[in-house]
Order: structure tokens, then C-alpha cells, then sequence
């Protein structure tokens, strides 16, 4: 007899259907086509224990499975179920008439029990495209699944669930989320507080101006001078997730894997902190299975990279077309995929190899080669796409020593919404741009240019610095962004001598504590 089951398969961060056709003949042996990868080959025993555990016999016949369509790559053991119920169904031991009208998704354990899998959420998405009447996977990623609205999600247990569901045998609650409710009530926890920072007030606003536009920012400061710190904090100060925005979030972490057991929708922007011996694959995805890299799991949120130098430069040079573009696109031999990328990255680095240049109290011990070297481990070009370039000093003992709170994330967090608000109006019309960090050259130009003043000290500032004609744009976008945190529609002078102090490693001989000379 032959049966079909619906699945999906999870192509970037989305699902693609799936058929399961299962034919049971006489004969012996048990095949499967359609291109199934190791770990789908391997199904075969997964699901004849699982069928016997469940008190039925595996069929003692020639089984032949093809998964449709045949020129996809399906990956992974989240096919267990599907292609248990397809064998039962073929063997007339399941009632096959409702198997049309649901998704089936799952890995099975020995014992019949089903256990999590990766990208529930967007398999969700295509079973309501689809217009099914509802989607049966494991139970661990029933609240995941259940943020889609008018379709049915039933979190099963195990097979032997399954089958007497099928069979009409049970019932199974459906699961049922109030995304908006969920949403709207896990706003605003955040572990980490601005106000709990001790002194560093130019560094503080600095953040503030980096958030309110999505600018890049990088603090250069000796070991101990809250740089890291700070930069956990950064997601309080940021503007909430919208509803979309949390959905496309939450997809990527669903098909990475990432996504943390019973957990609905992400409501705060994600940080990644990935360690400095990562690979150029693990940064911005892809491999032998597709995955997302820590670039597109940092989308809408924060990339946190510590320690810059120490980063392989092979590792930092293929974040320089994400960091403009917003996506990146992997292309290799046998596949080619797209994944988001929209991040702001802030970074952090030693002045100097001891990490000592410029501190107050303790004496550098490095030769001028020696800082030159470690300074010239980050590329121009990728030092030209980061907007802030703040210096970050010690905090003397009278600031770490006072009790006084410092103003919280709250209260910043209410300013840069309120300049982001301003935005969102301005690019209205403006497809793919929605913060001053993403304007065009004709958008710089229509909104950001300076008065006369302001043009003076830029052009002073650029012709005894040597910056590039991207560090002008980019003092321009910072300075629209001040602007808008003043609630001004202008640029001014005093706008644009702010931006180019937060371009502090553009000058030709770094030293920490001076400023740009105007």
C-alpha cells in the first residue's frame, strides 16, 4: 500500500514542504531516496524500535521511502516521525484519511519518545501557508511553534500520542499562545543596567548616540576600564523589538538551534559574544549543513567582539560587505544561501599590545613597533565601517567607591526611541532604511548636510587627519543622529564637532588622551 505524510525542510531560515512517500510491498528491505543525509539514513532502526515500543510490529516487508522534492537535501533526524507514521500508515495499521491534513515533525528516541527540533517556528509558517489543519511535533516545541496564529499546534509526548490521535483514538490539546500578550509582557527585563556604570559619562553617551542611530562603535581602553561591561548593558539602552522584528529573530535562533527550551517569541534584542579563535564559517554561517554564523545570530541586536587584534584578520575582513549590506550570501559548490545580517557591532581593544598606552598610573612597555603592529591588525576599510571610535579611561577610586546610582537604562532608553521615532518618520518612504546608520549618499546629502560652520571644521578636521571619503559620511550620519537626540531637524556646527570626536584611531599617530585637532 502506499501512504504520504507532509514534513518541511529548512532552506536559510525558511521551510520548504516536504512529502513522504511510503510504499510497503511484499519483499524484504528497507530504502530510502529523495537525497536523505546520514542522520536521515540512520532513521531506519530509530523508528523500527520506536514502532515495536509502541506495542506494533515494524512491517516485515519491502519498504521504500521518497522524499519529495527529490533534488532537496534533507538533513537531520526531524523526520523520525513523519516516516514512522508514513510506514504505519502504508501498513494499514494508522487510518491514513487525516494524514493530508497535518504536518508531522520529530525525532524519535528508542523508547518511542519524541524529542526537540531545530526550526519549528518556520516549518509553522509553511504548514499555515499550506492551510493545514494543524502541525504535530514534539511537545518541547510546541510553544515555539504555537506564535503562528490560525493554525493548530499539537505537542505530542511520543509515537504511541501520535497514533491514537491519527486513529481517533485521543485527544490532544492544542497549544495556544497570545503572542501579542507574551510579547508585550517580557518587554523591558534586561539582566544588566546602565545605572549600576561608574563615572565614564562621555562614554555612556557615546552608547547613547550608537543606539540611537544603529551606528557601529569600538572602545579602545586599558584592561579593567569597564569596557566589556558596558557593552552587556547595551541592549537596555536600545529600542524595543518590534513584533516583526522578534518573529525574524526568533526564526533564525529556531533553525540555529539556538532557541531555549519553552520559550515563545525573543522579546529582547540578542548579544553575541563569540570568543576570539572562532572561524570565518562559525562568524557568518554556512559549513557542510547550513547553519546561521554569530553574525546573523546577532541580527537586530548587538555583536560583541572582544579584543579586536586578537581576532584572525581572515575572520574580520568577511564581516566588511555584511557590515554594508545588512545580509550575507553563501555560495559553495552544492548549495547557495542568504541569511540576514543586521547587527550593530561594537568592539573592544587594548591601546597597545600591555594594554597600558596612555594610562594614567601605569607605564606602557611597548616599543613604538610593537603598538604599531598590533594597531595595524585591524584593517582600514573595516576601521572606516565602524561610526564610533571612543577612547575609554580608568575610573578613578572616588567614582568606584561612591554609592551613588547612575542614571538608568530607562531613562536613556526613553531618548533614543524618541530619536528613533524621528527616523522612522524621516525614511518613511525609504525602502531598507530605517536608521540614520543605513542612509544612502542621497539621503546623507538631503538630510544631513551642515551649515557653514559645521563644514569648516570637518574639512579642518579631514585634511589633518587623512580621512576617507567613507569617515566623511559616516561623521555625517553620526552627526544627523545627535541632531535627533536634540530634537533639532538641523545639523549644526556643534553636531559635527561631537561626530568627529568619536573618530579618535583616524589620526595618523594615535595617542590616547588627545583629541582631534579642529
Amino acid at each position: 500500500m502506499l501512504a504520504k505524510t507532509i514534513a518541511a525542510a529548512v532552506q536559510g531560515i525558511d521551510a520548504i514542504k516536504v512529502d513522504i512517500e511510503v510504499s510497503v510491498d511484499w519483499g524484504t528491505g528497507f530504502v530510502i531516496v529523495g537525497l536523505p543525509d546520514t542522520a536521515v539514513k540512520e532513521s531506519a532502526e530509530r523508528v523500527r524500535c520506536a514502532i515495536n515500543q509502541a506495542g506494533l510490529d515494524f512491517p516485515s516487508k519491502n519498504v521504500v521511502i521518497n522524499l519529495s522534492p527529490a533534488d532537496l537535501k534533507k538533513e537531520g533526524s526531524a523526520y523520525d516521525l513523519p516516516l514512522a507514521i508514513g510506514i504505519l500508515a502504508a501498513d494499514e495499521k494508522i487510518n491514513s484519511e487525516r494524514l493530508g491534513r497535518y504536518m508531522l515533525m520529530g525525532e524519535l528516541s528508542l523508547d518511542g519518545t519524541l524529542r526537540d527540533v531545530k526550526g519549528a517556528l518556520p516549518m509553522a509558517i509553511v504548514a499555515r501557508e499550506l492551510q493545514l489543519d494543524g502541525f504535530i511535533l514534539p511537545r518541547a516545541n510546541a510553544l515555539e511553534a504555537a506564535v503562528v496564529n490560525n493554525l493548530n499546534i499539537y505537542g505530542a509526548d511520543n509515537l504511541q500520542q501520535v497514533i491514537a490521535f491519527l486513529n481517533s483514538d485521543a485527544v490532544i490539546e492544542p497549544t495556544v499562545v497570545d503572542t501579542r500578550a507574551e510579547f508585550a509582557r517580557a518587554q523591558g527585563q534586561f539582566p544588566f543596567d546602565f545605572a549600576d556604570v561608574k563615572g565614564q559619562e562621555s562614554v555612556k553617551r557615546a552608547f547613547e548616540v550608537a543606539c540611537a542611530g544603529g551606528h557601529n562603535i569600538m572602545l579602545v581602553g586599558s584592561p579593567g576600564s569597564g569596557k566589556s561591561m558596558m557593552a552587556k548593558r547595551l541592549p537596555s539602552i536600545m529600542p524595543p523589538l518590534s513584533l516583526a522584528e522578534a518573529l525574524e529573530t526568533t526564526k533564525i535562533h529556531s533553525v540555529a538551534g539556538k532557541l531555549p527550551g519553552g520559550t515563545t517569541l525573543m522579546t529582547t534584542r540578542p548579544y553575541r559574544s563569540p570568543h576570539h579563535t572562532i572561524s570565518p564559517v562559525a562568524l557568518v554561517g554556512g559549513g557542510t549543513f547550513p547553519t546561521p554564523g554569530e553574525i546573523s545570530l546577532a541580527h537586530n541586536g548587538v555583536l560583541f567582539l572582544d579584543e579586536l587584534p586578537e581576532f584572525n584578520r581572515s575572520v574580520l575582513e568577511v564581516m566588511r560587505q555584511p557590515l554594508e549590506d545588512r545580509h550575507i550570501s553563501i555560495s559553495r559548490a552544492k548549495y547557495s544561501i542568504d541569511y540576514p545580517a543586521s547587527f550593530m557591532l561594537v568592539a573592544s581593544m587594548n591601546p597597545c599590545p600591555c594594554g597600558y598606552y596612555g594610562h594614567p598610573t601605569k607605564p606602557c612597555v611597548c616599543t613604538e613597533r610593537q603598538r604599531h603592529q598590533y594597531m595595524s591588525k585591524i584593517s582600514g576599510p573595516l576601521l572606516d565601517r565602524i561610526d564610533l571610535q571612543i577612547e575609554v579611561q580608568p575610573v578613578d577610586f572616588d567614582q568606584i567607591s561612591s554609592t551613588e546610582k547612575g542614571e538608568p537604562s530607562e531613562a536613556i532608553r526613553q531618548r533614543v526611541v524618541a530619536a528613533r521615532e524621528r527616523q522612522t518618520l524621516r525614511f518613511r518612504n525609504c525602502k531598507g532604511v530605517y536608521c540614520n546608520a543605513q542612509m544612502t549618499p542621497d539621503l546623507i546629502h538631503q538630510y544631513a548636510e551642515p551649515d557653514a560652520a559645521g563644514l569648516e571644521h570637518l574639512r579642518n578636521a579631514m585634511t589633518r587627519t587623512g580621512m576617507s571619503a567613507r569617515a566623511y559620511d559616516r561623521i555625517l550620519k553620526v552627526a544627523r543622529t545627535i541632531a535627533d537626540l536634540d530634537g533639532t531637524d538641523a545639523v549644526q556646527s556643534h553636531h559635527i564637532m561631537e561626530a568627529i570626536g568619536y573618530r579618535n584611531l583616524d589620526r595618523s599617530t594615535y595617542n590616547p588622551g588627545n583629541d582631534i585637532p579642529f
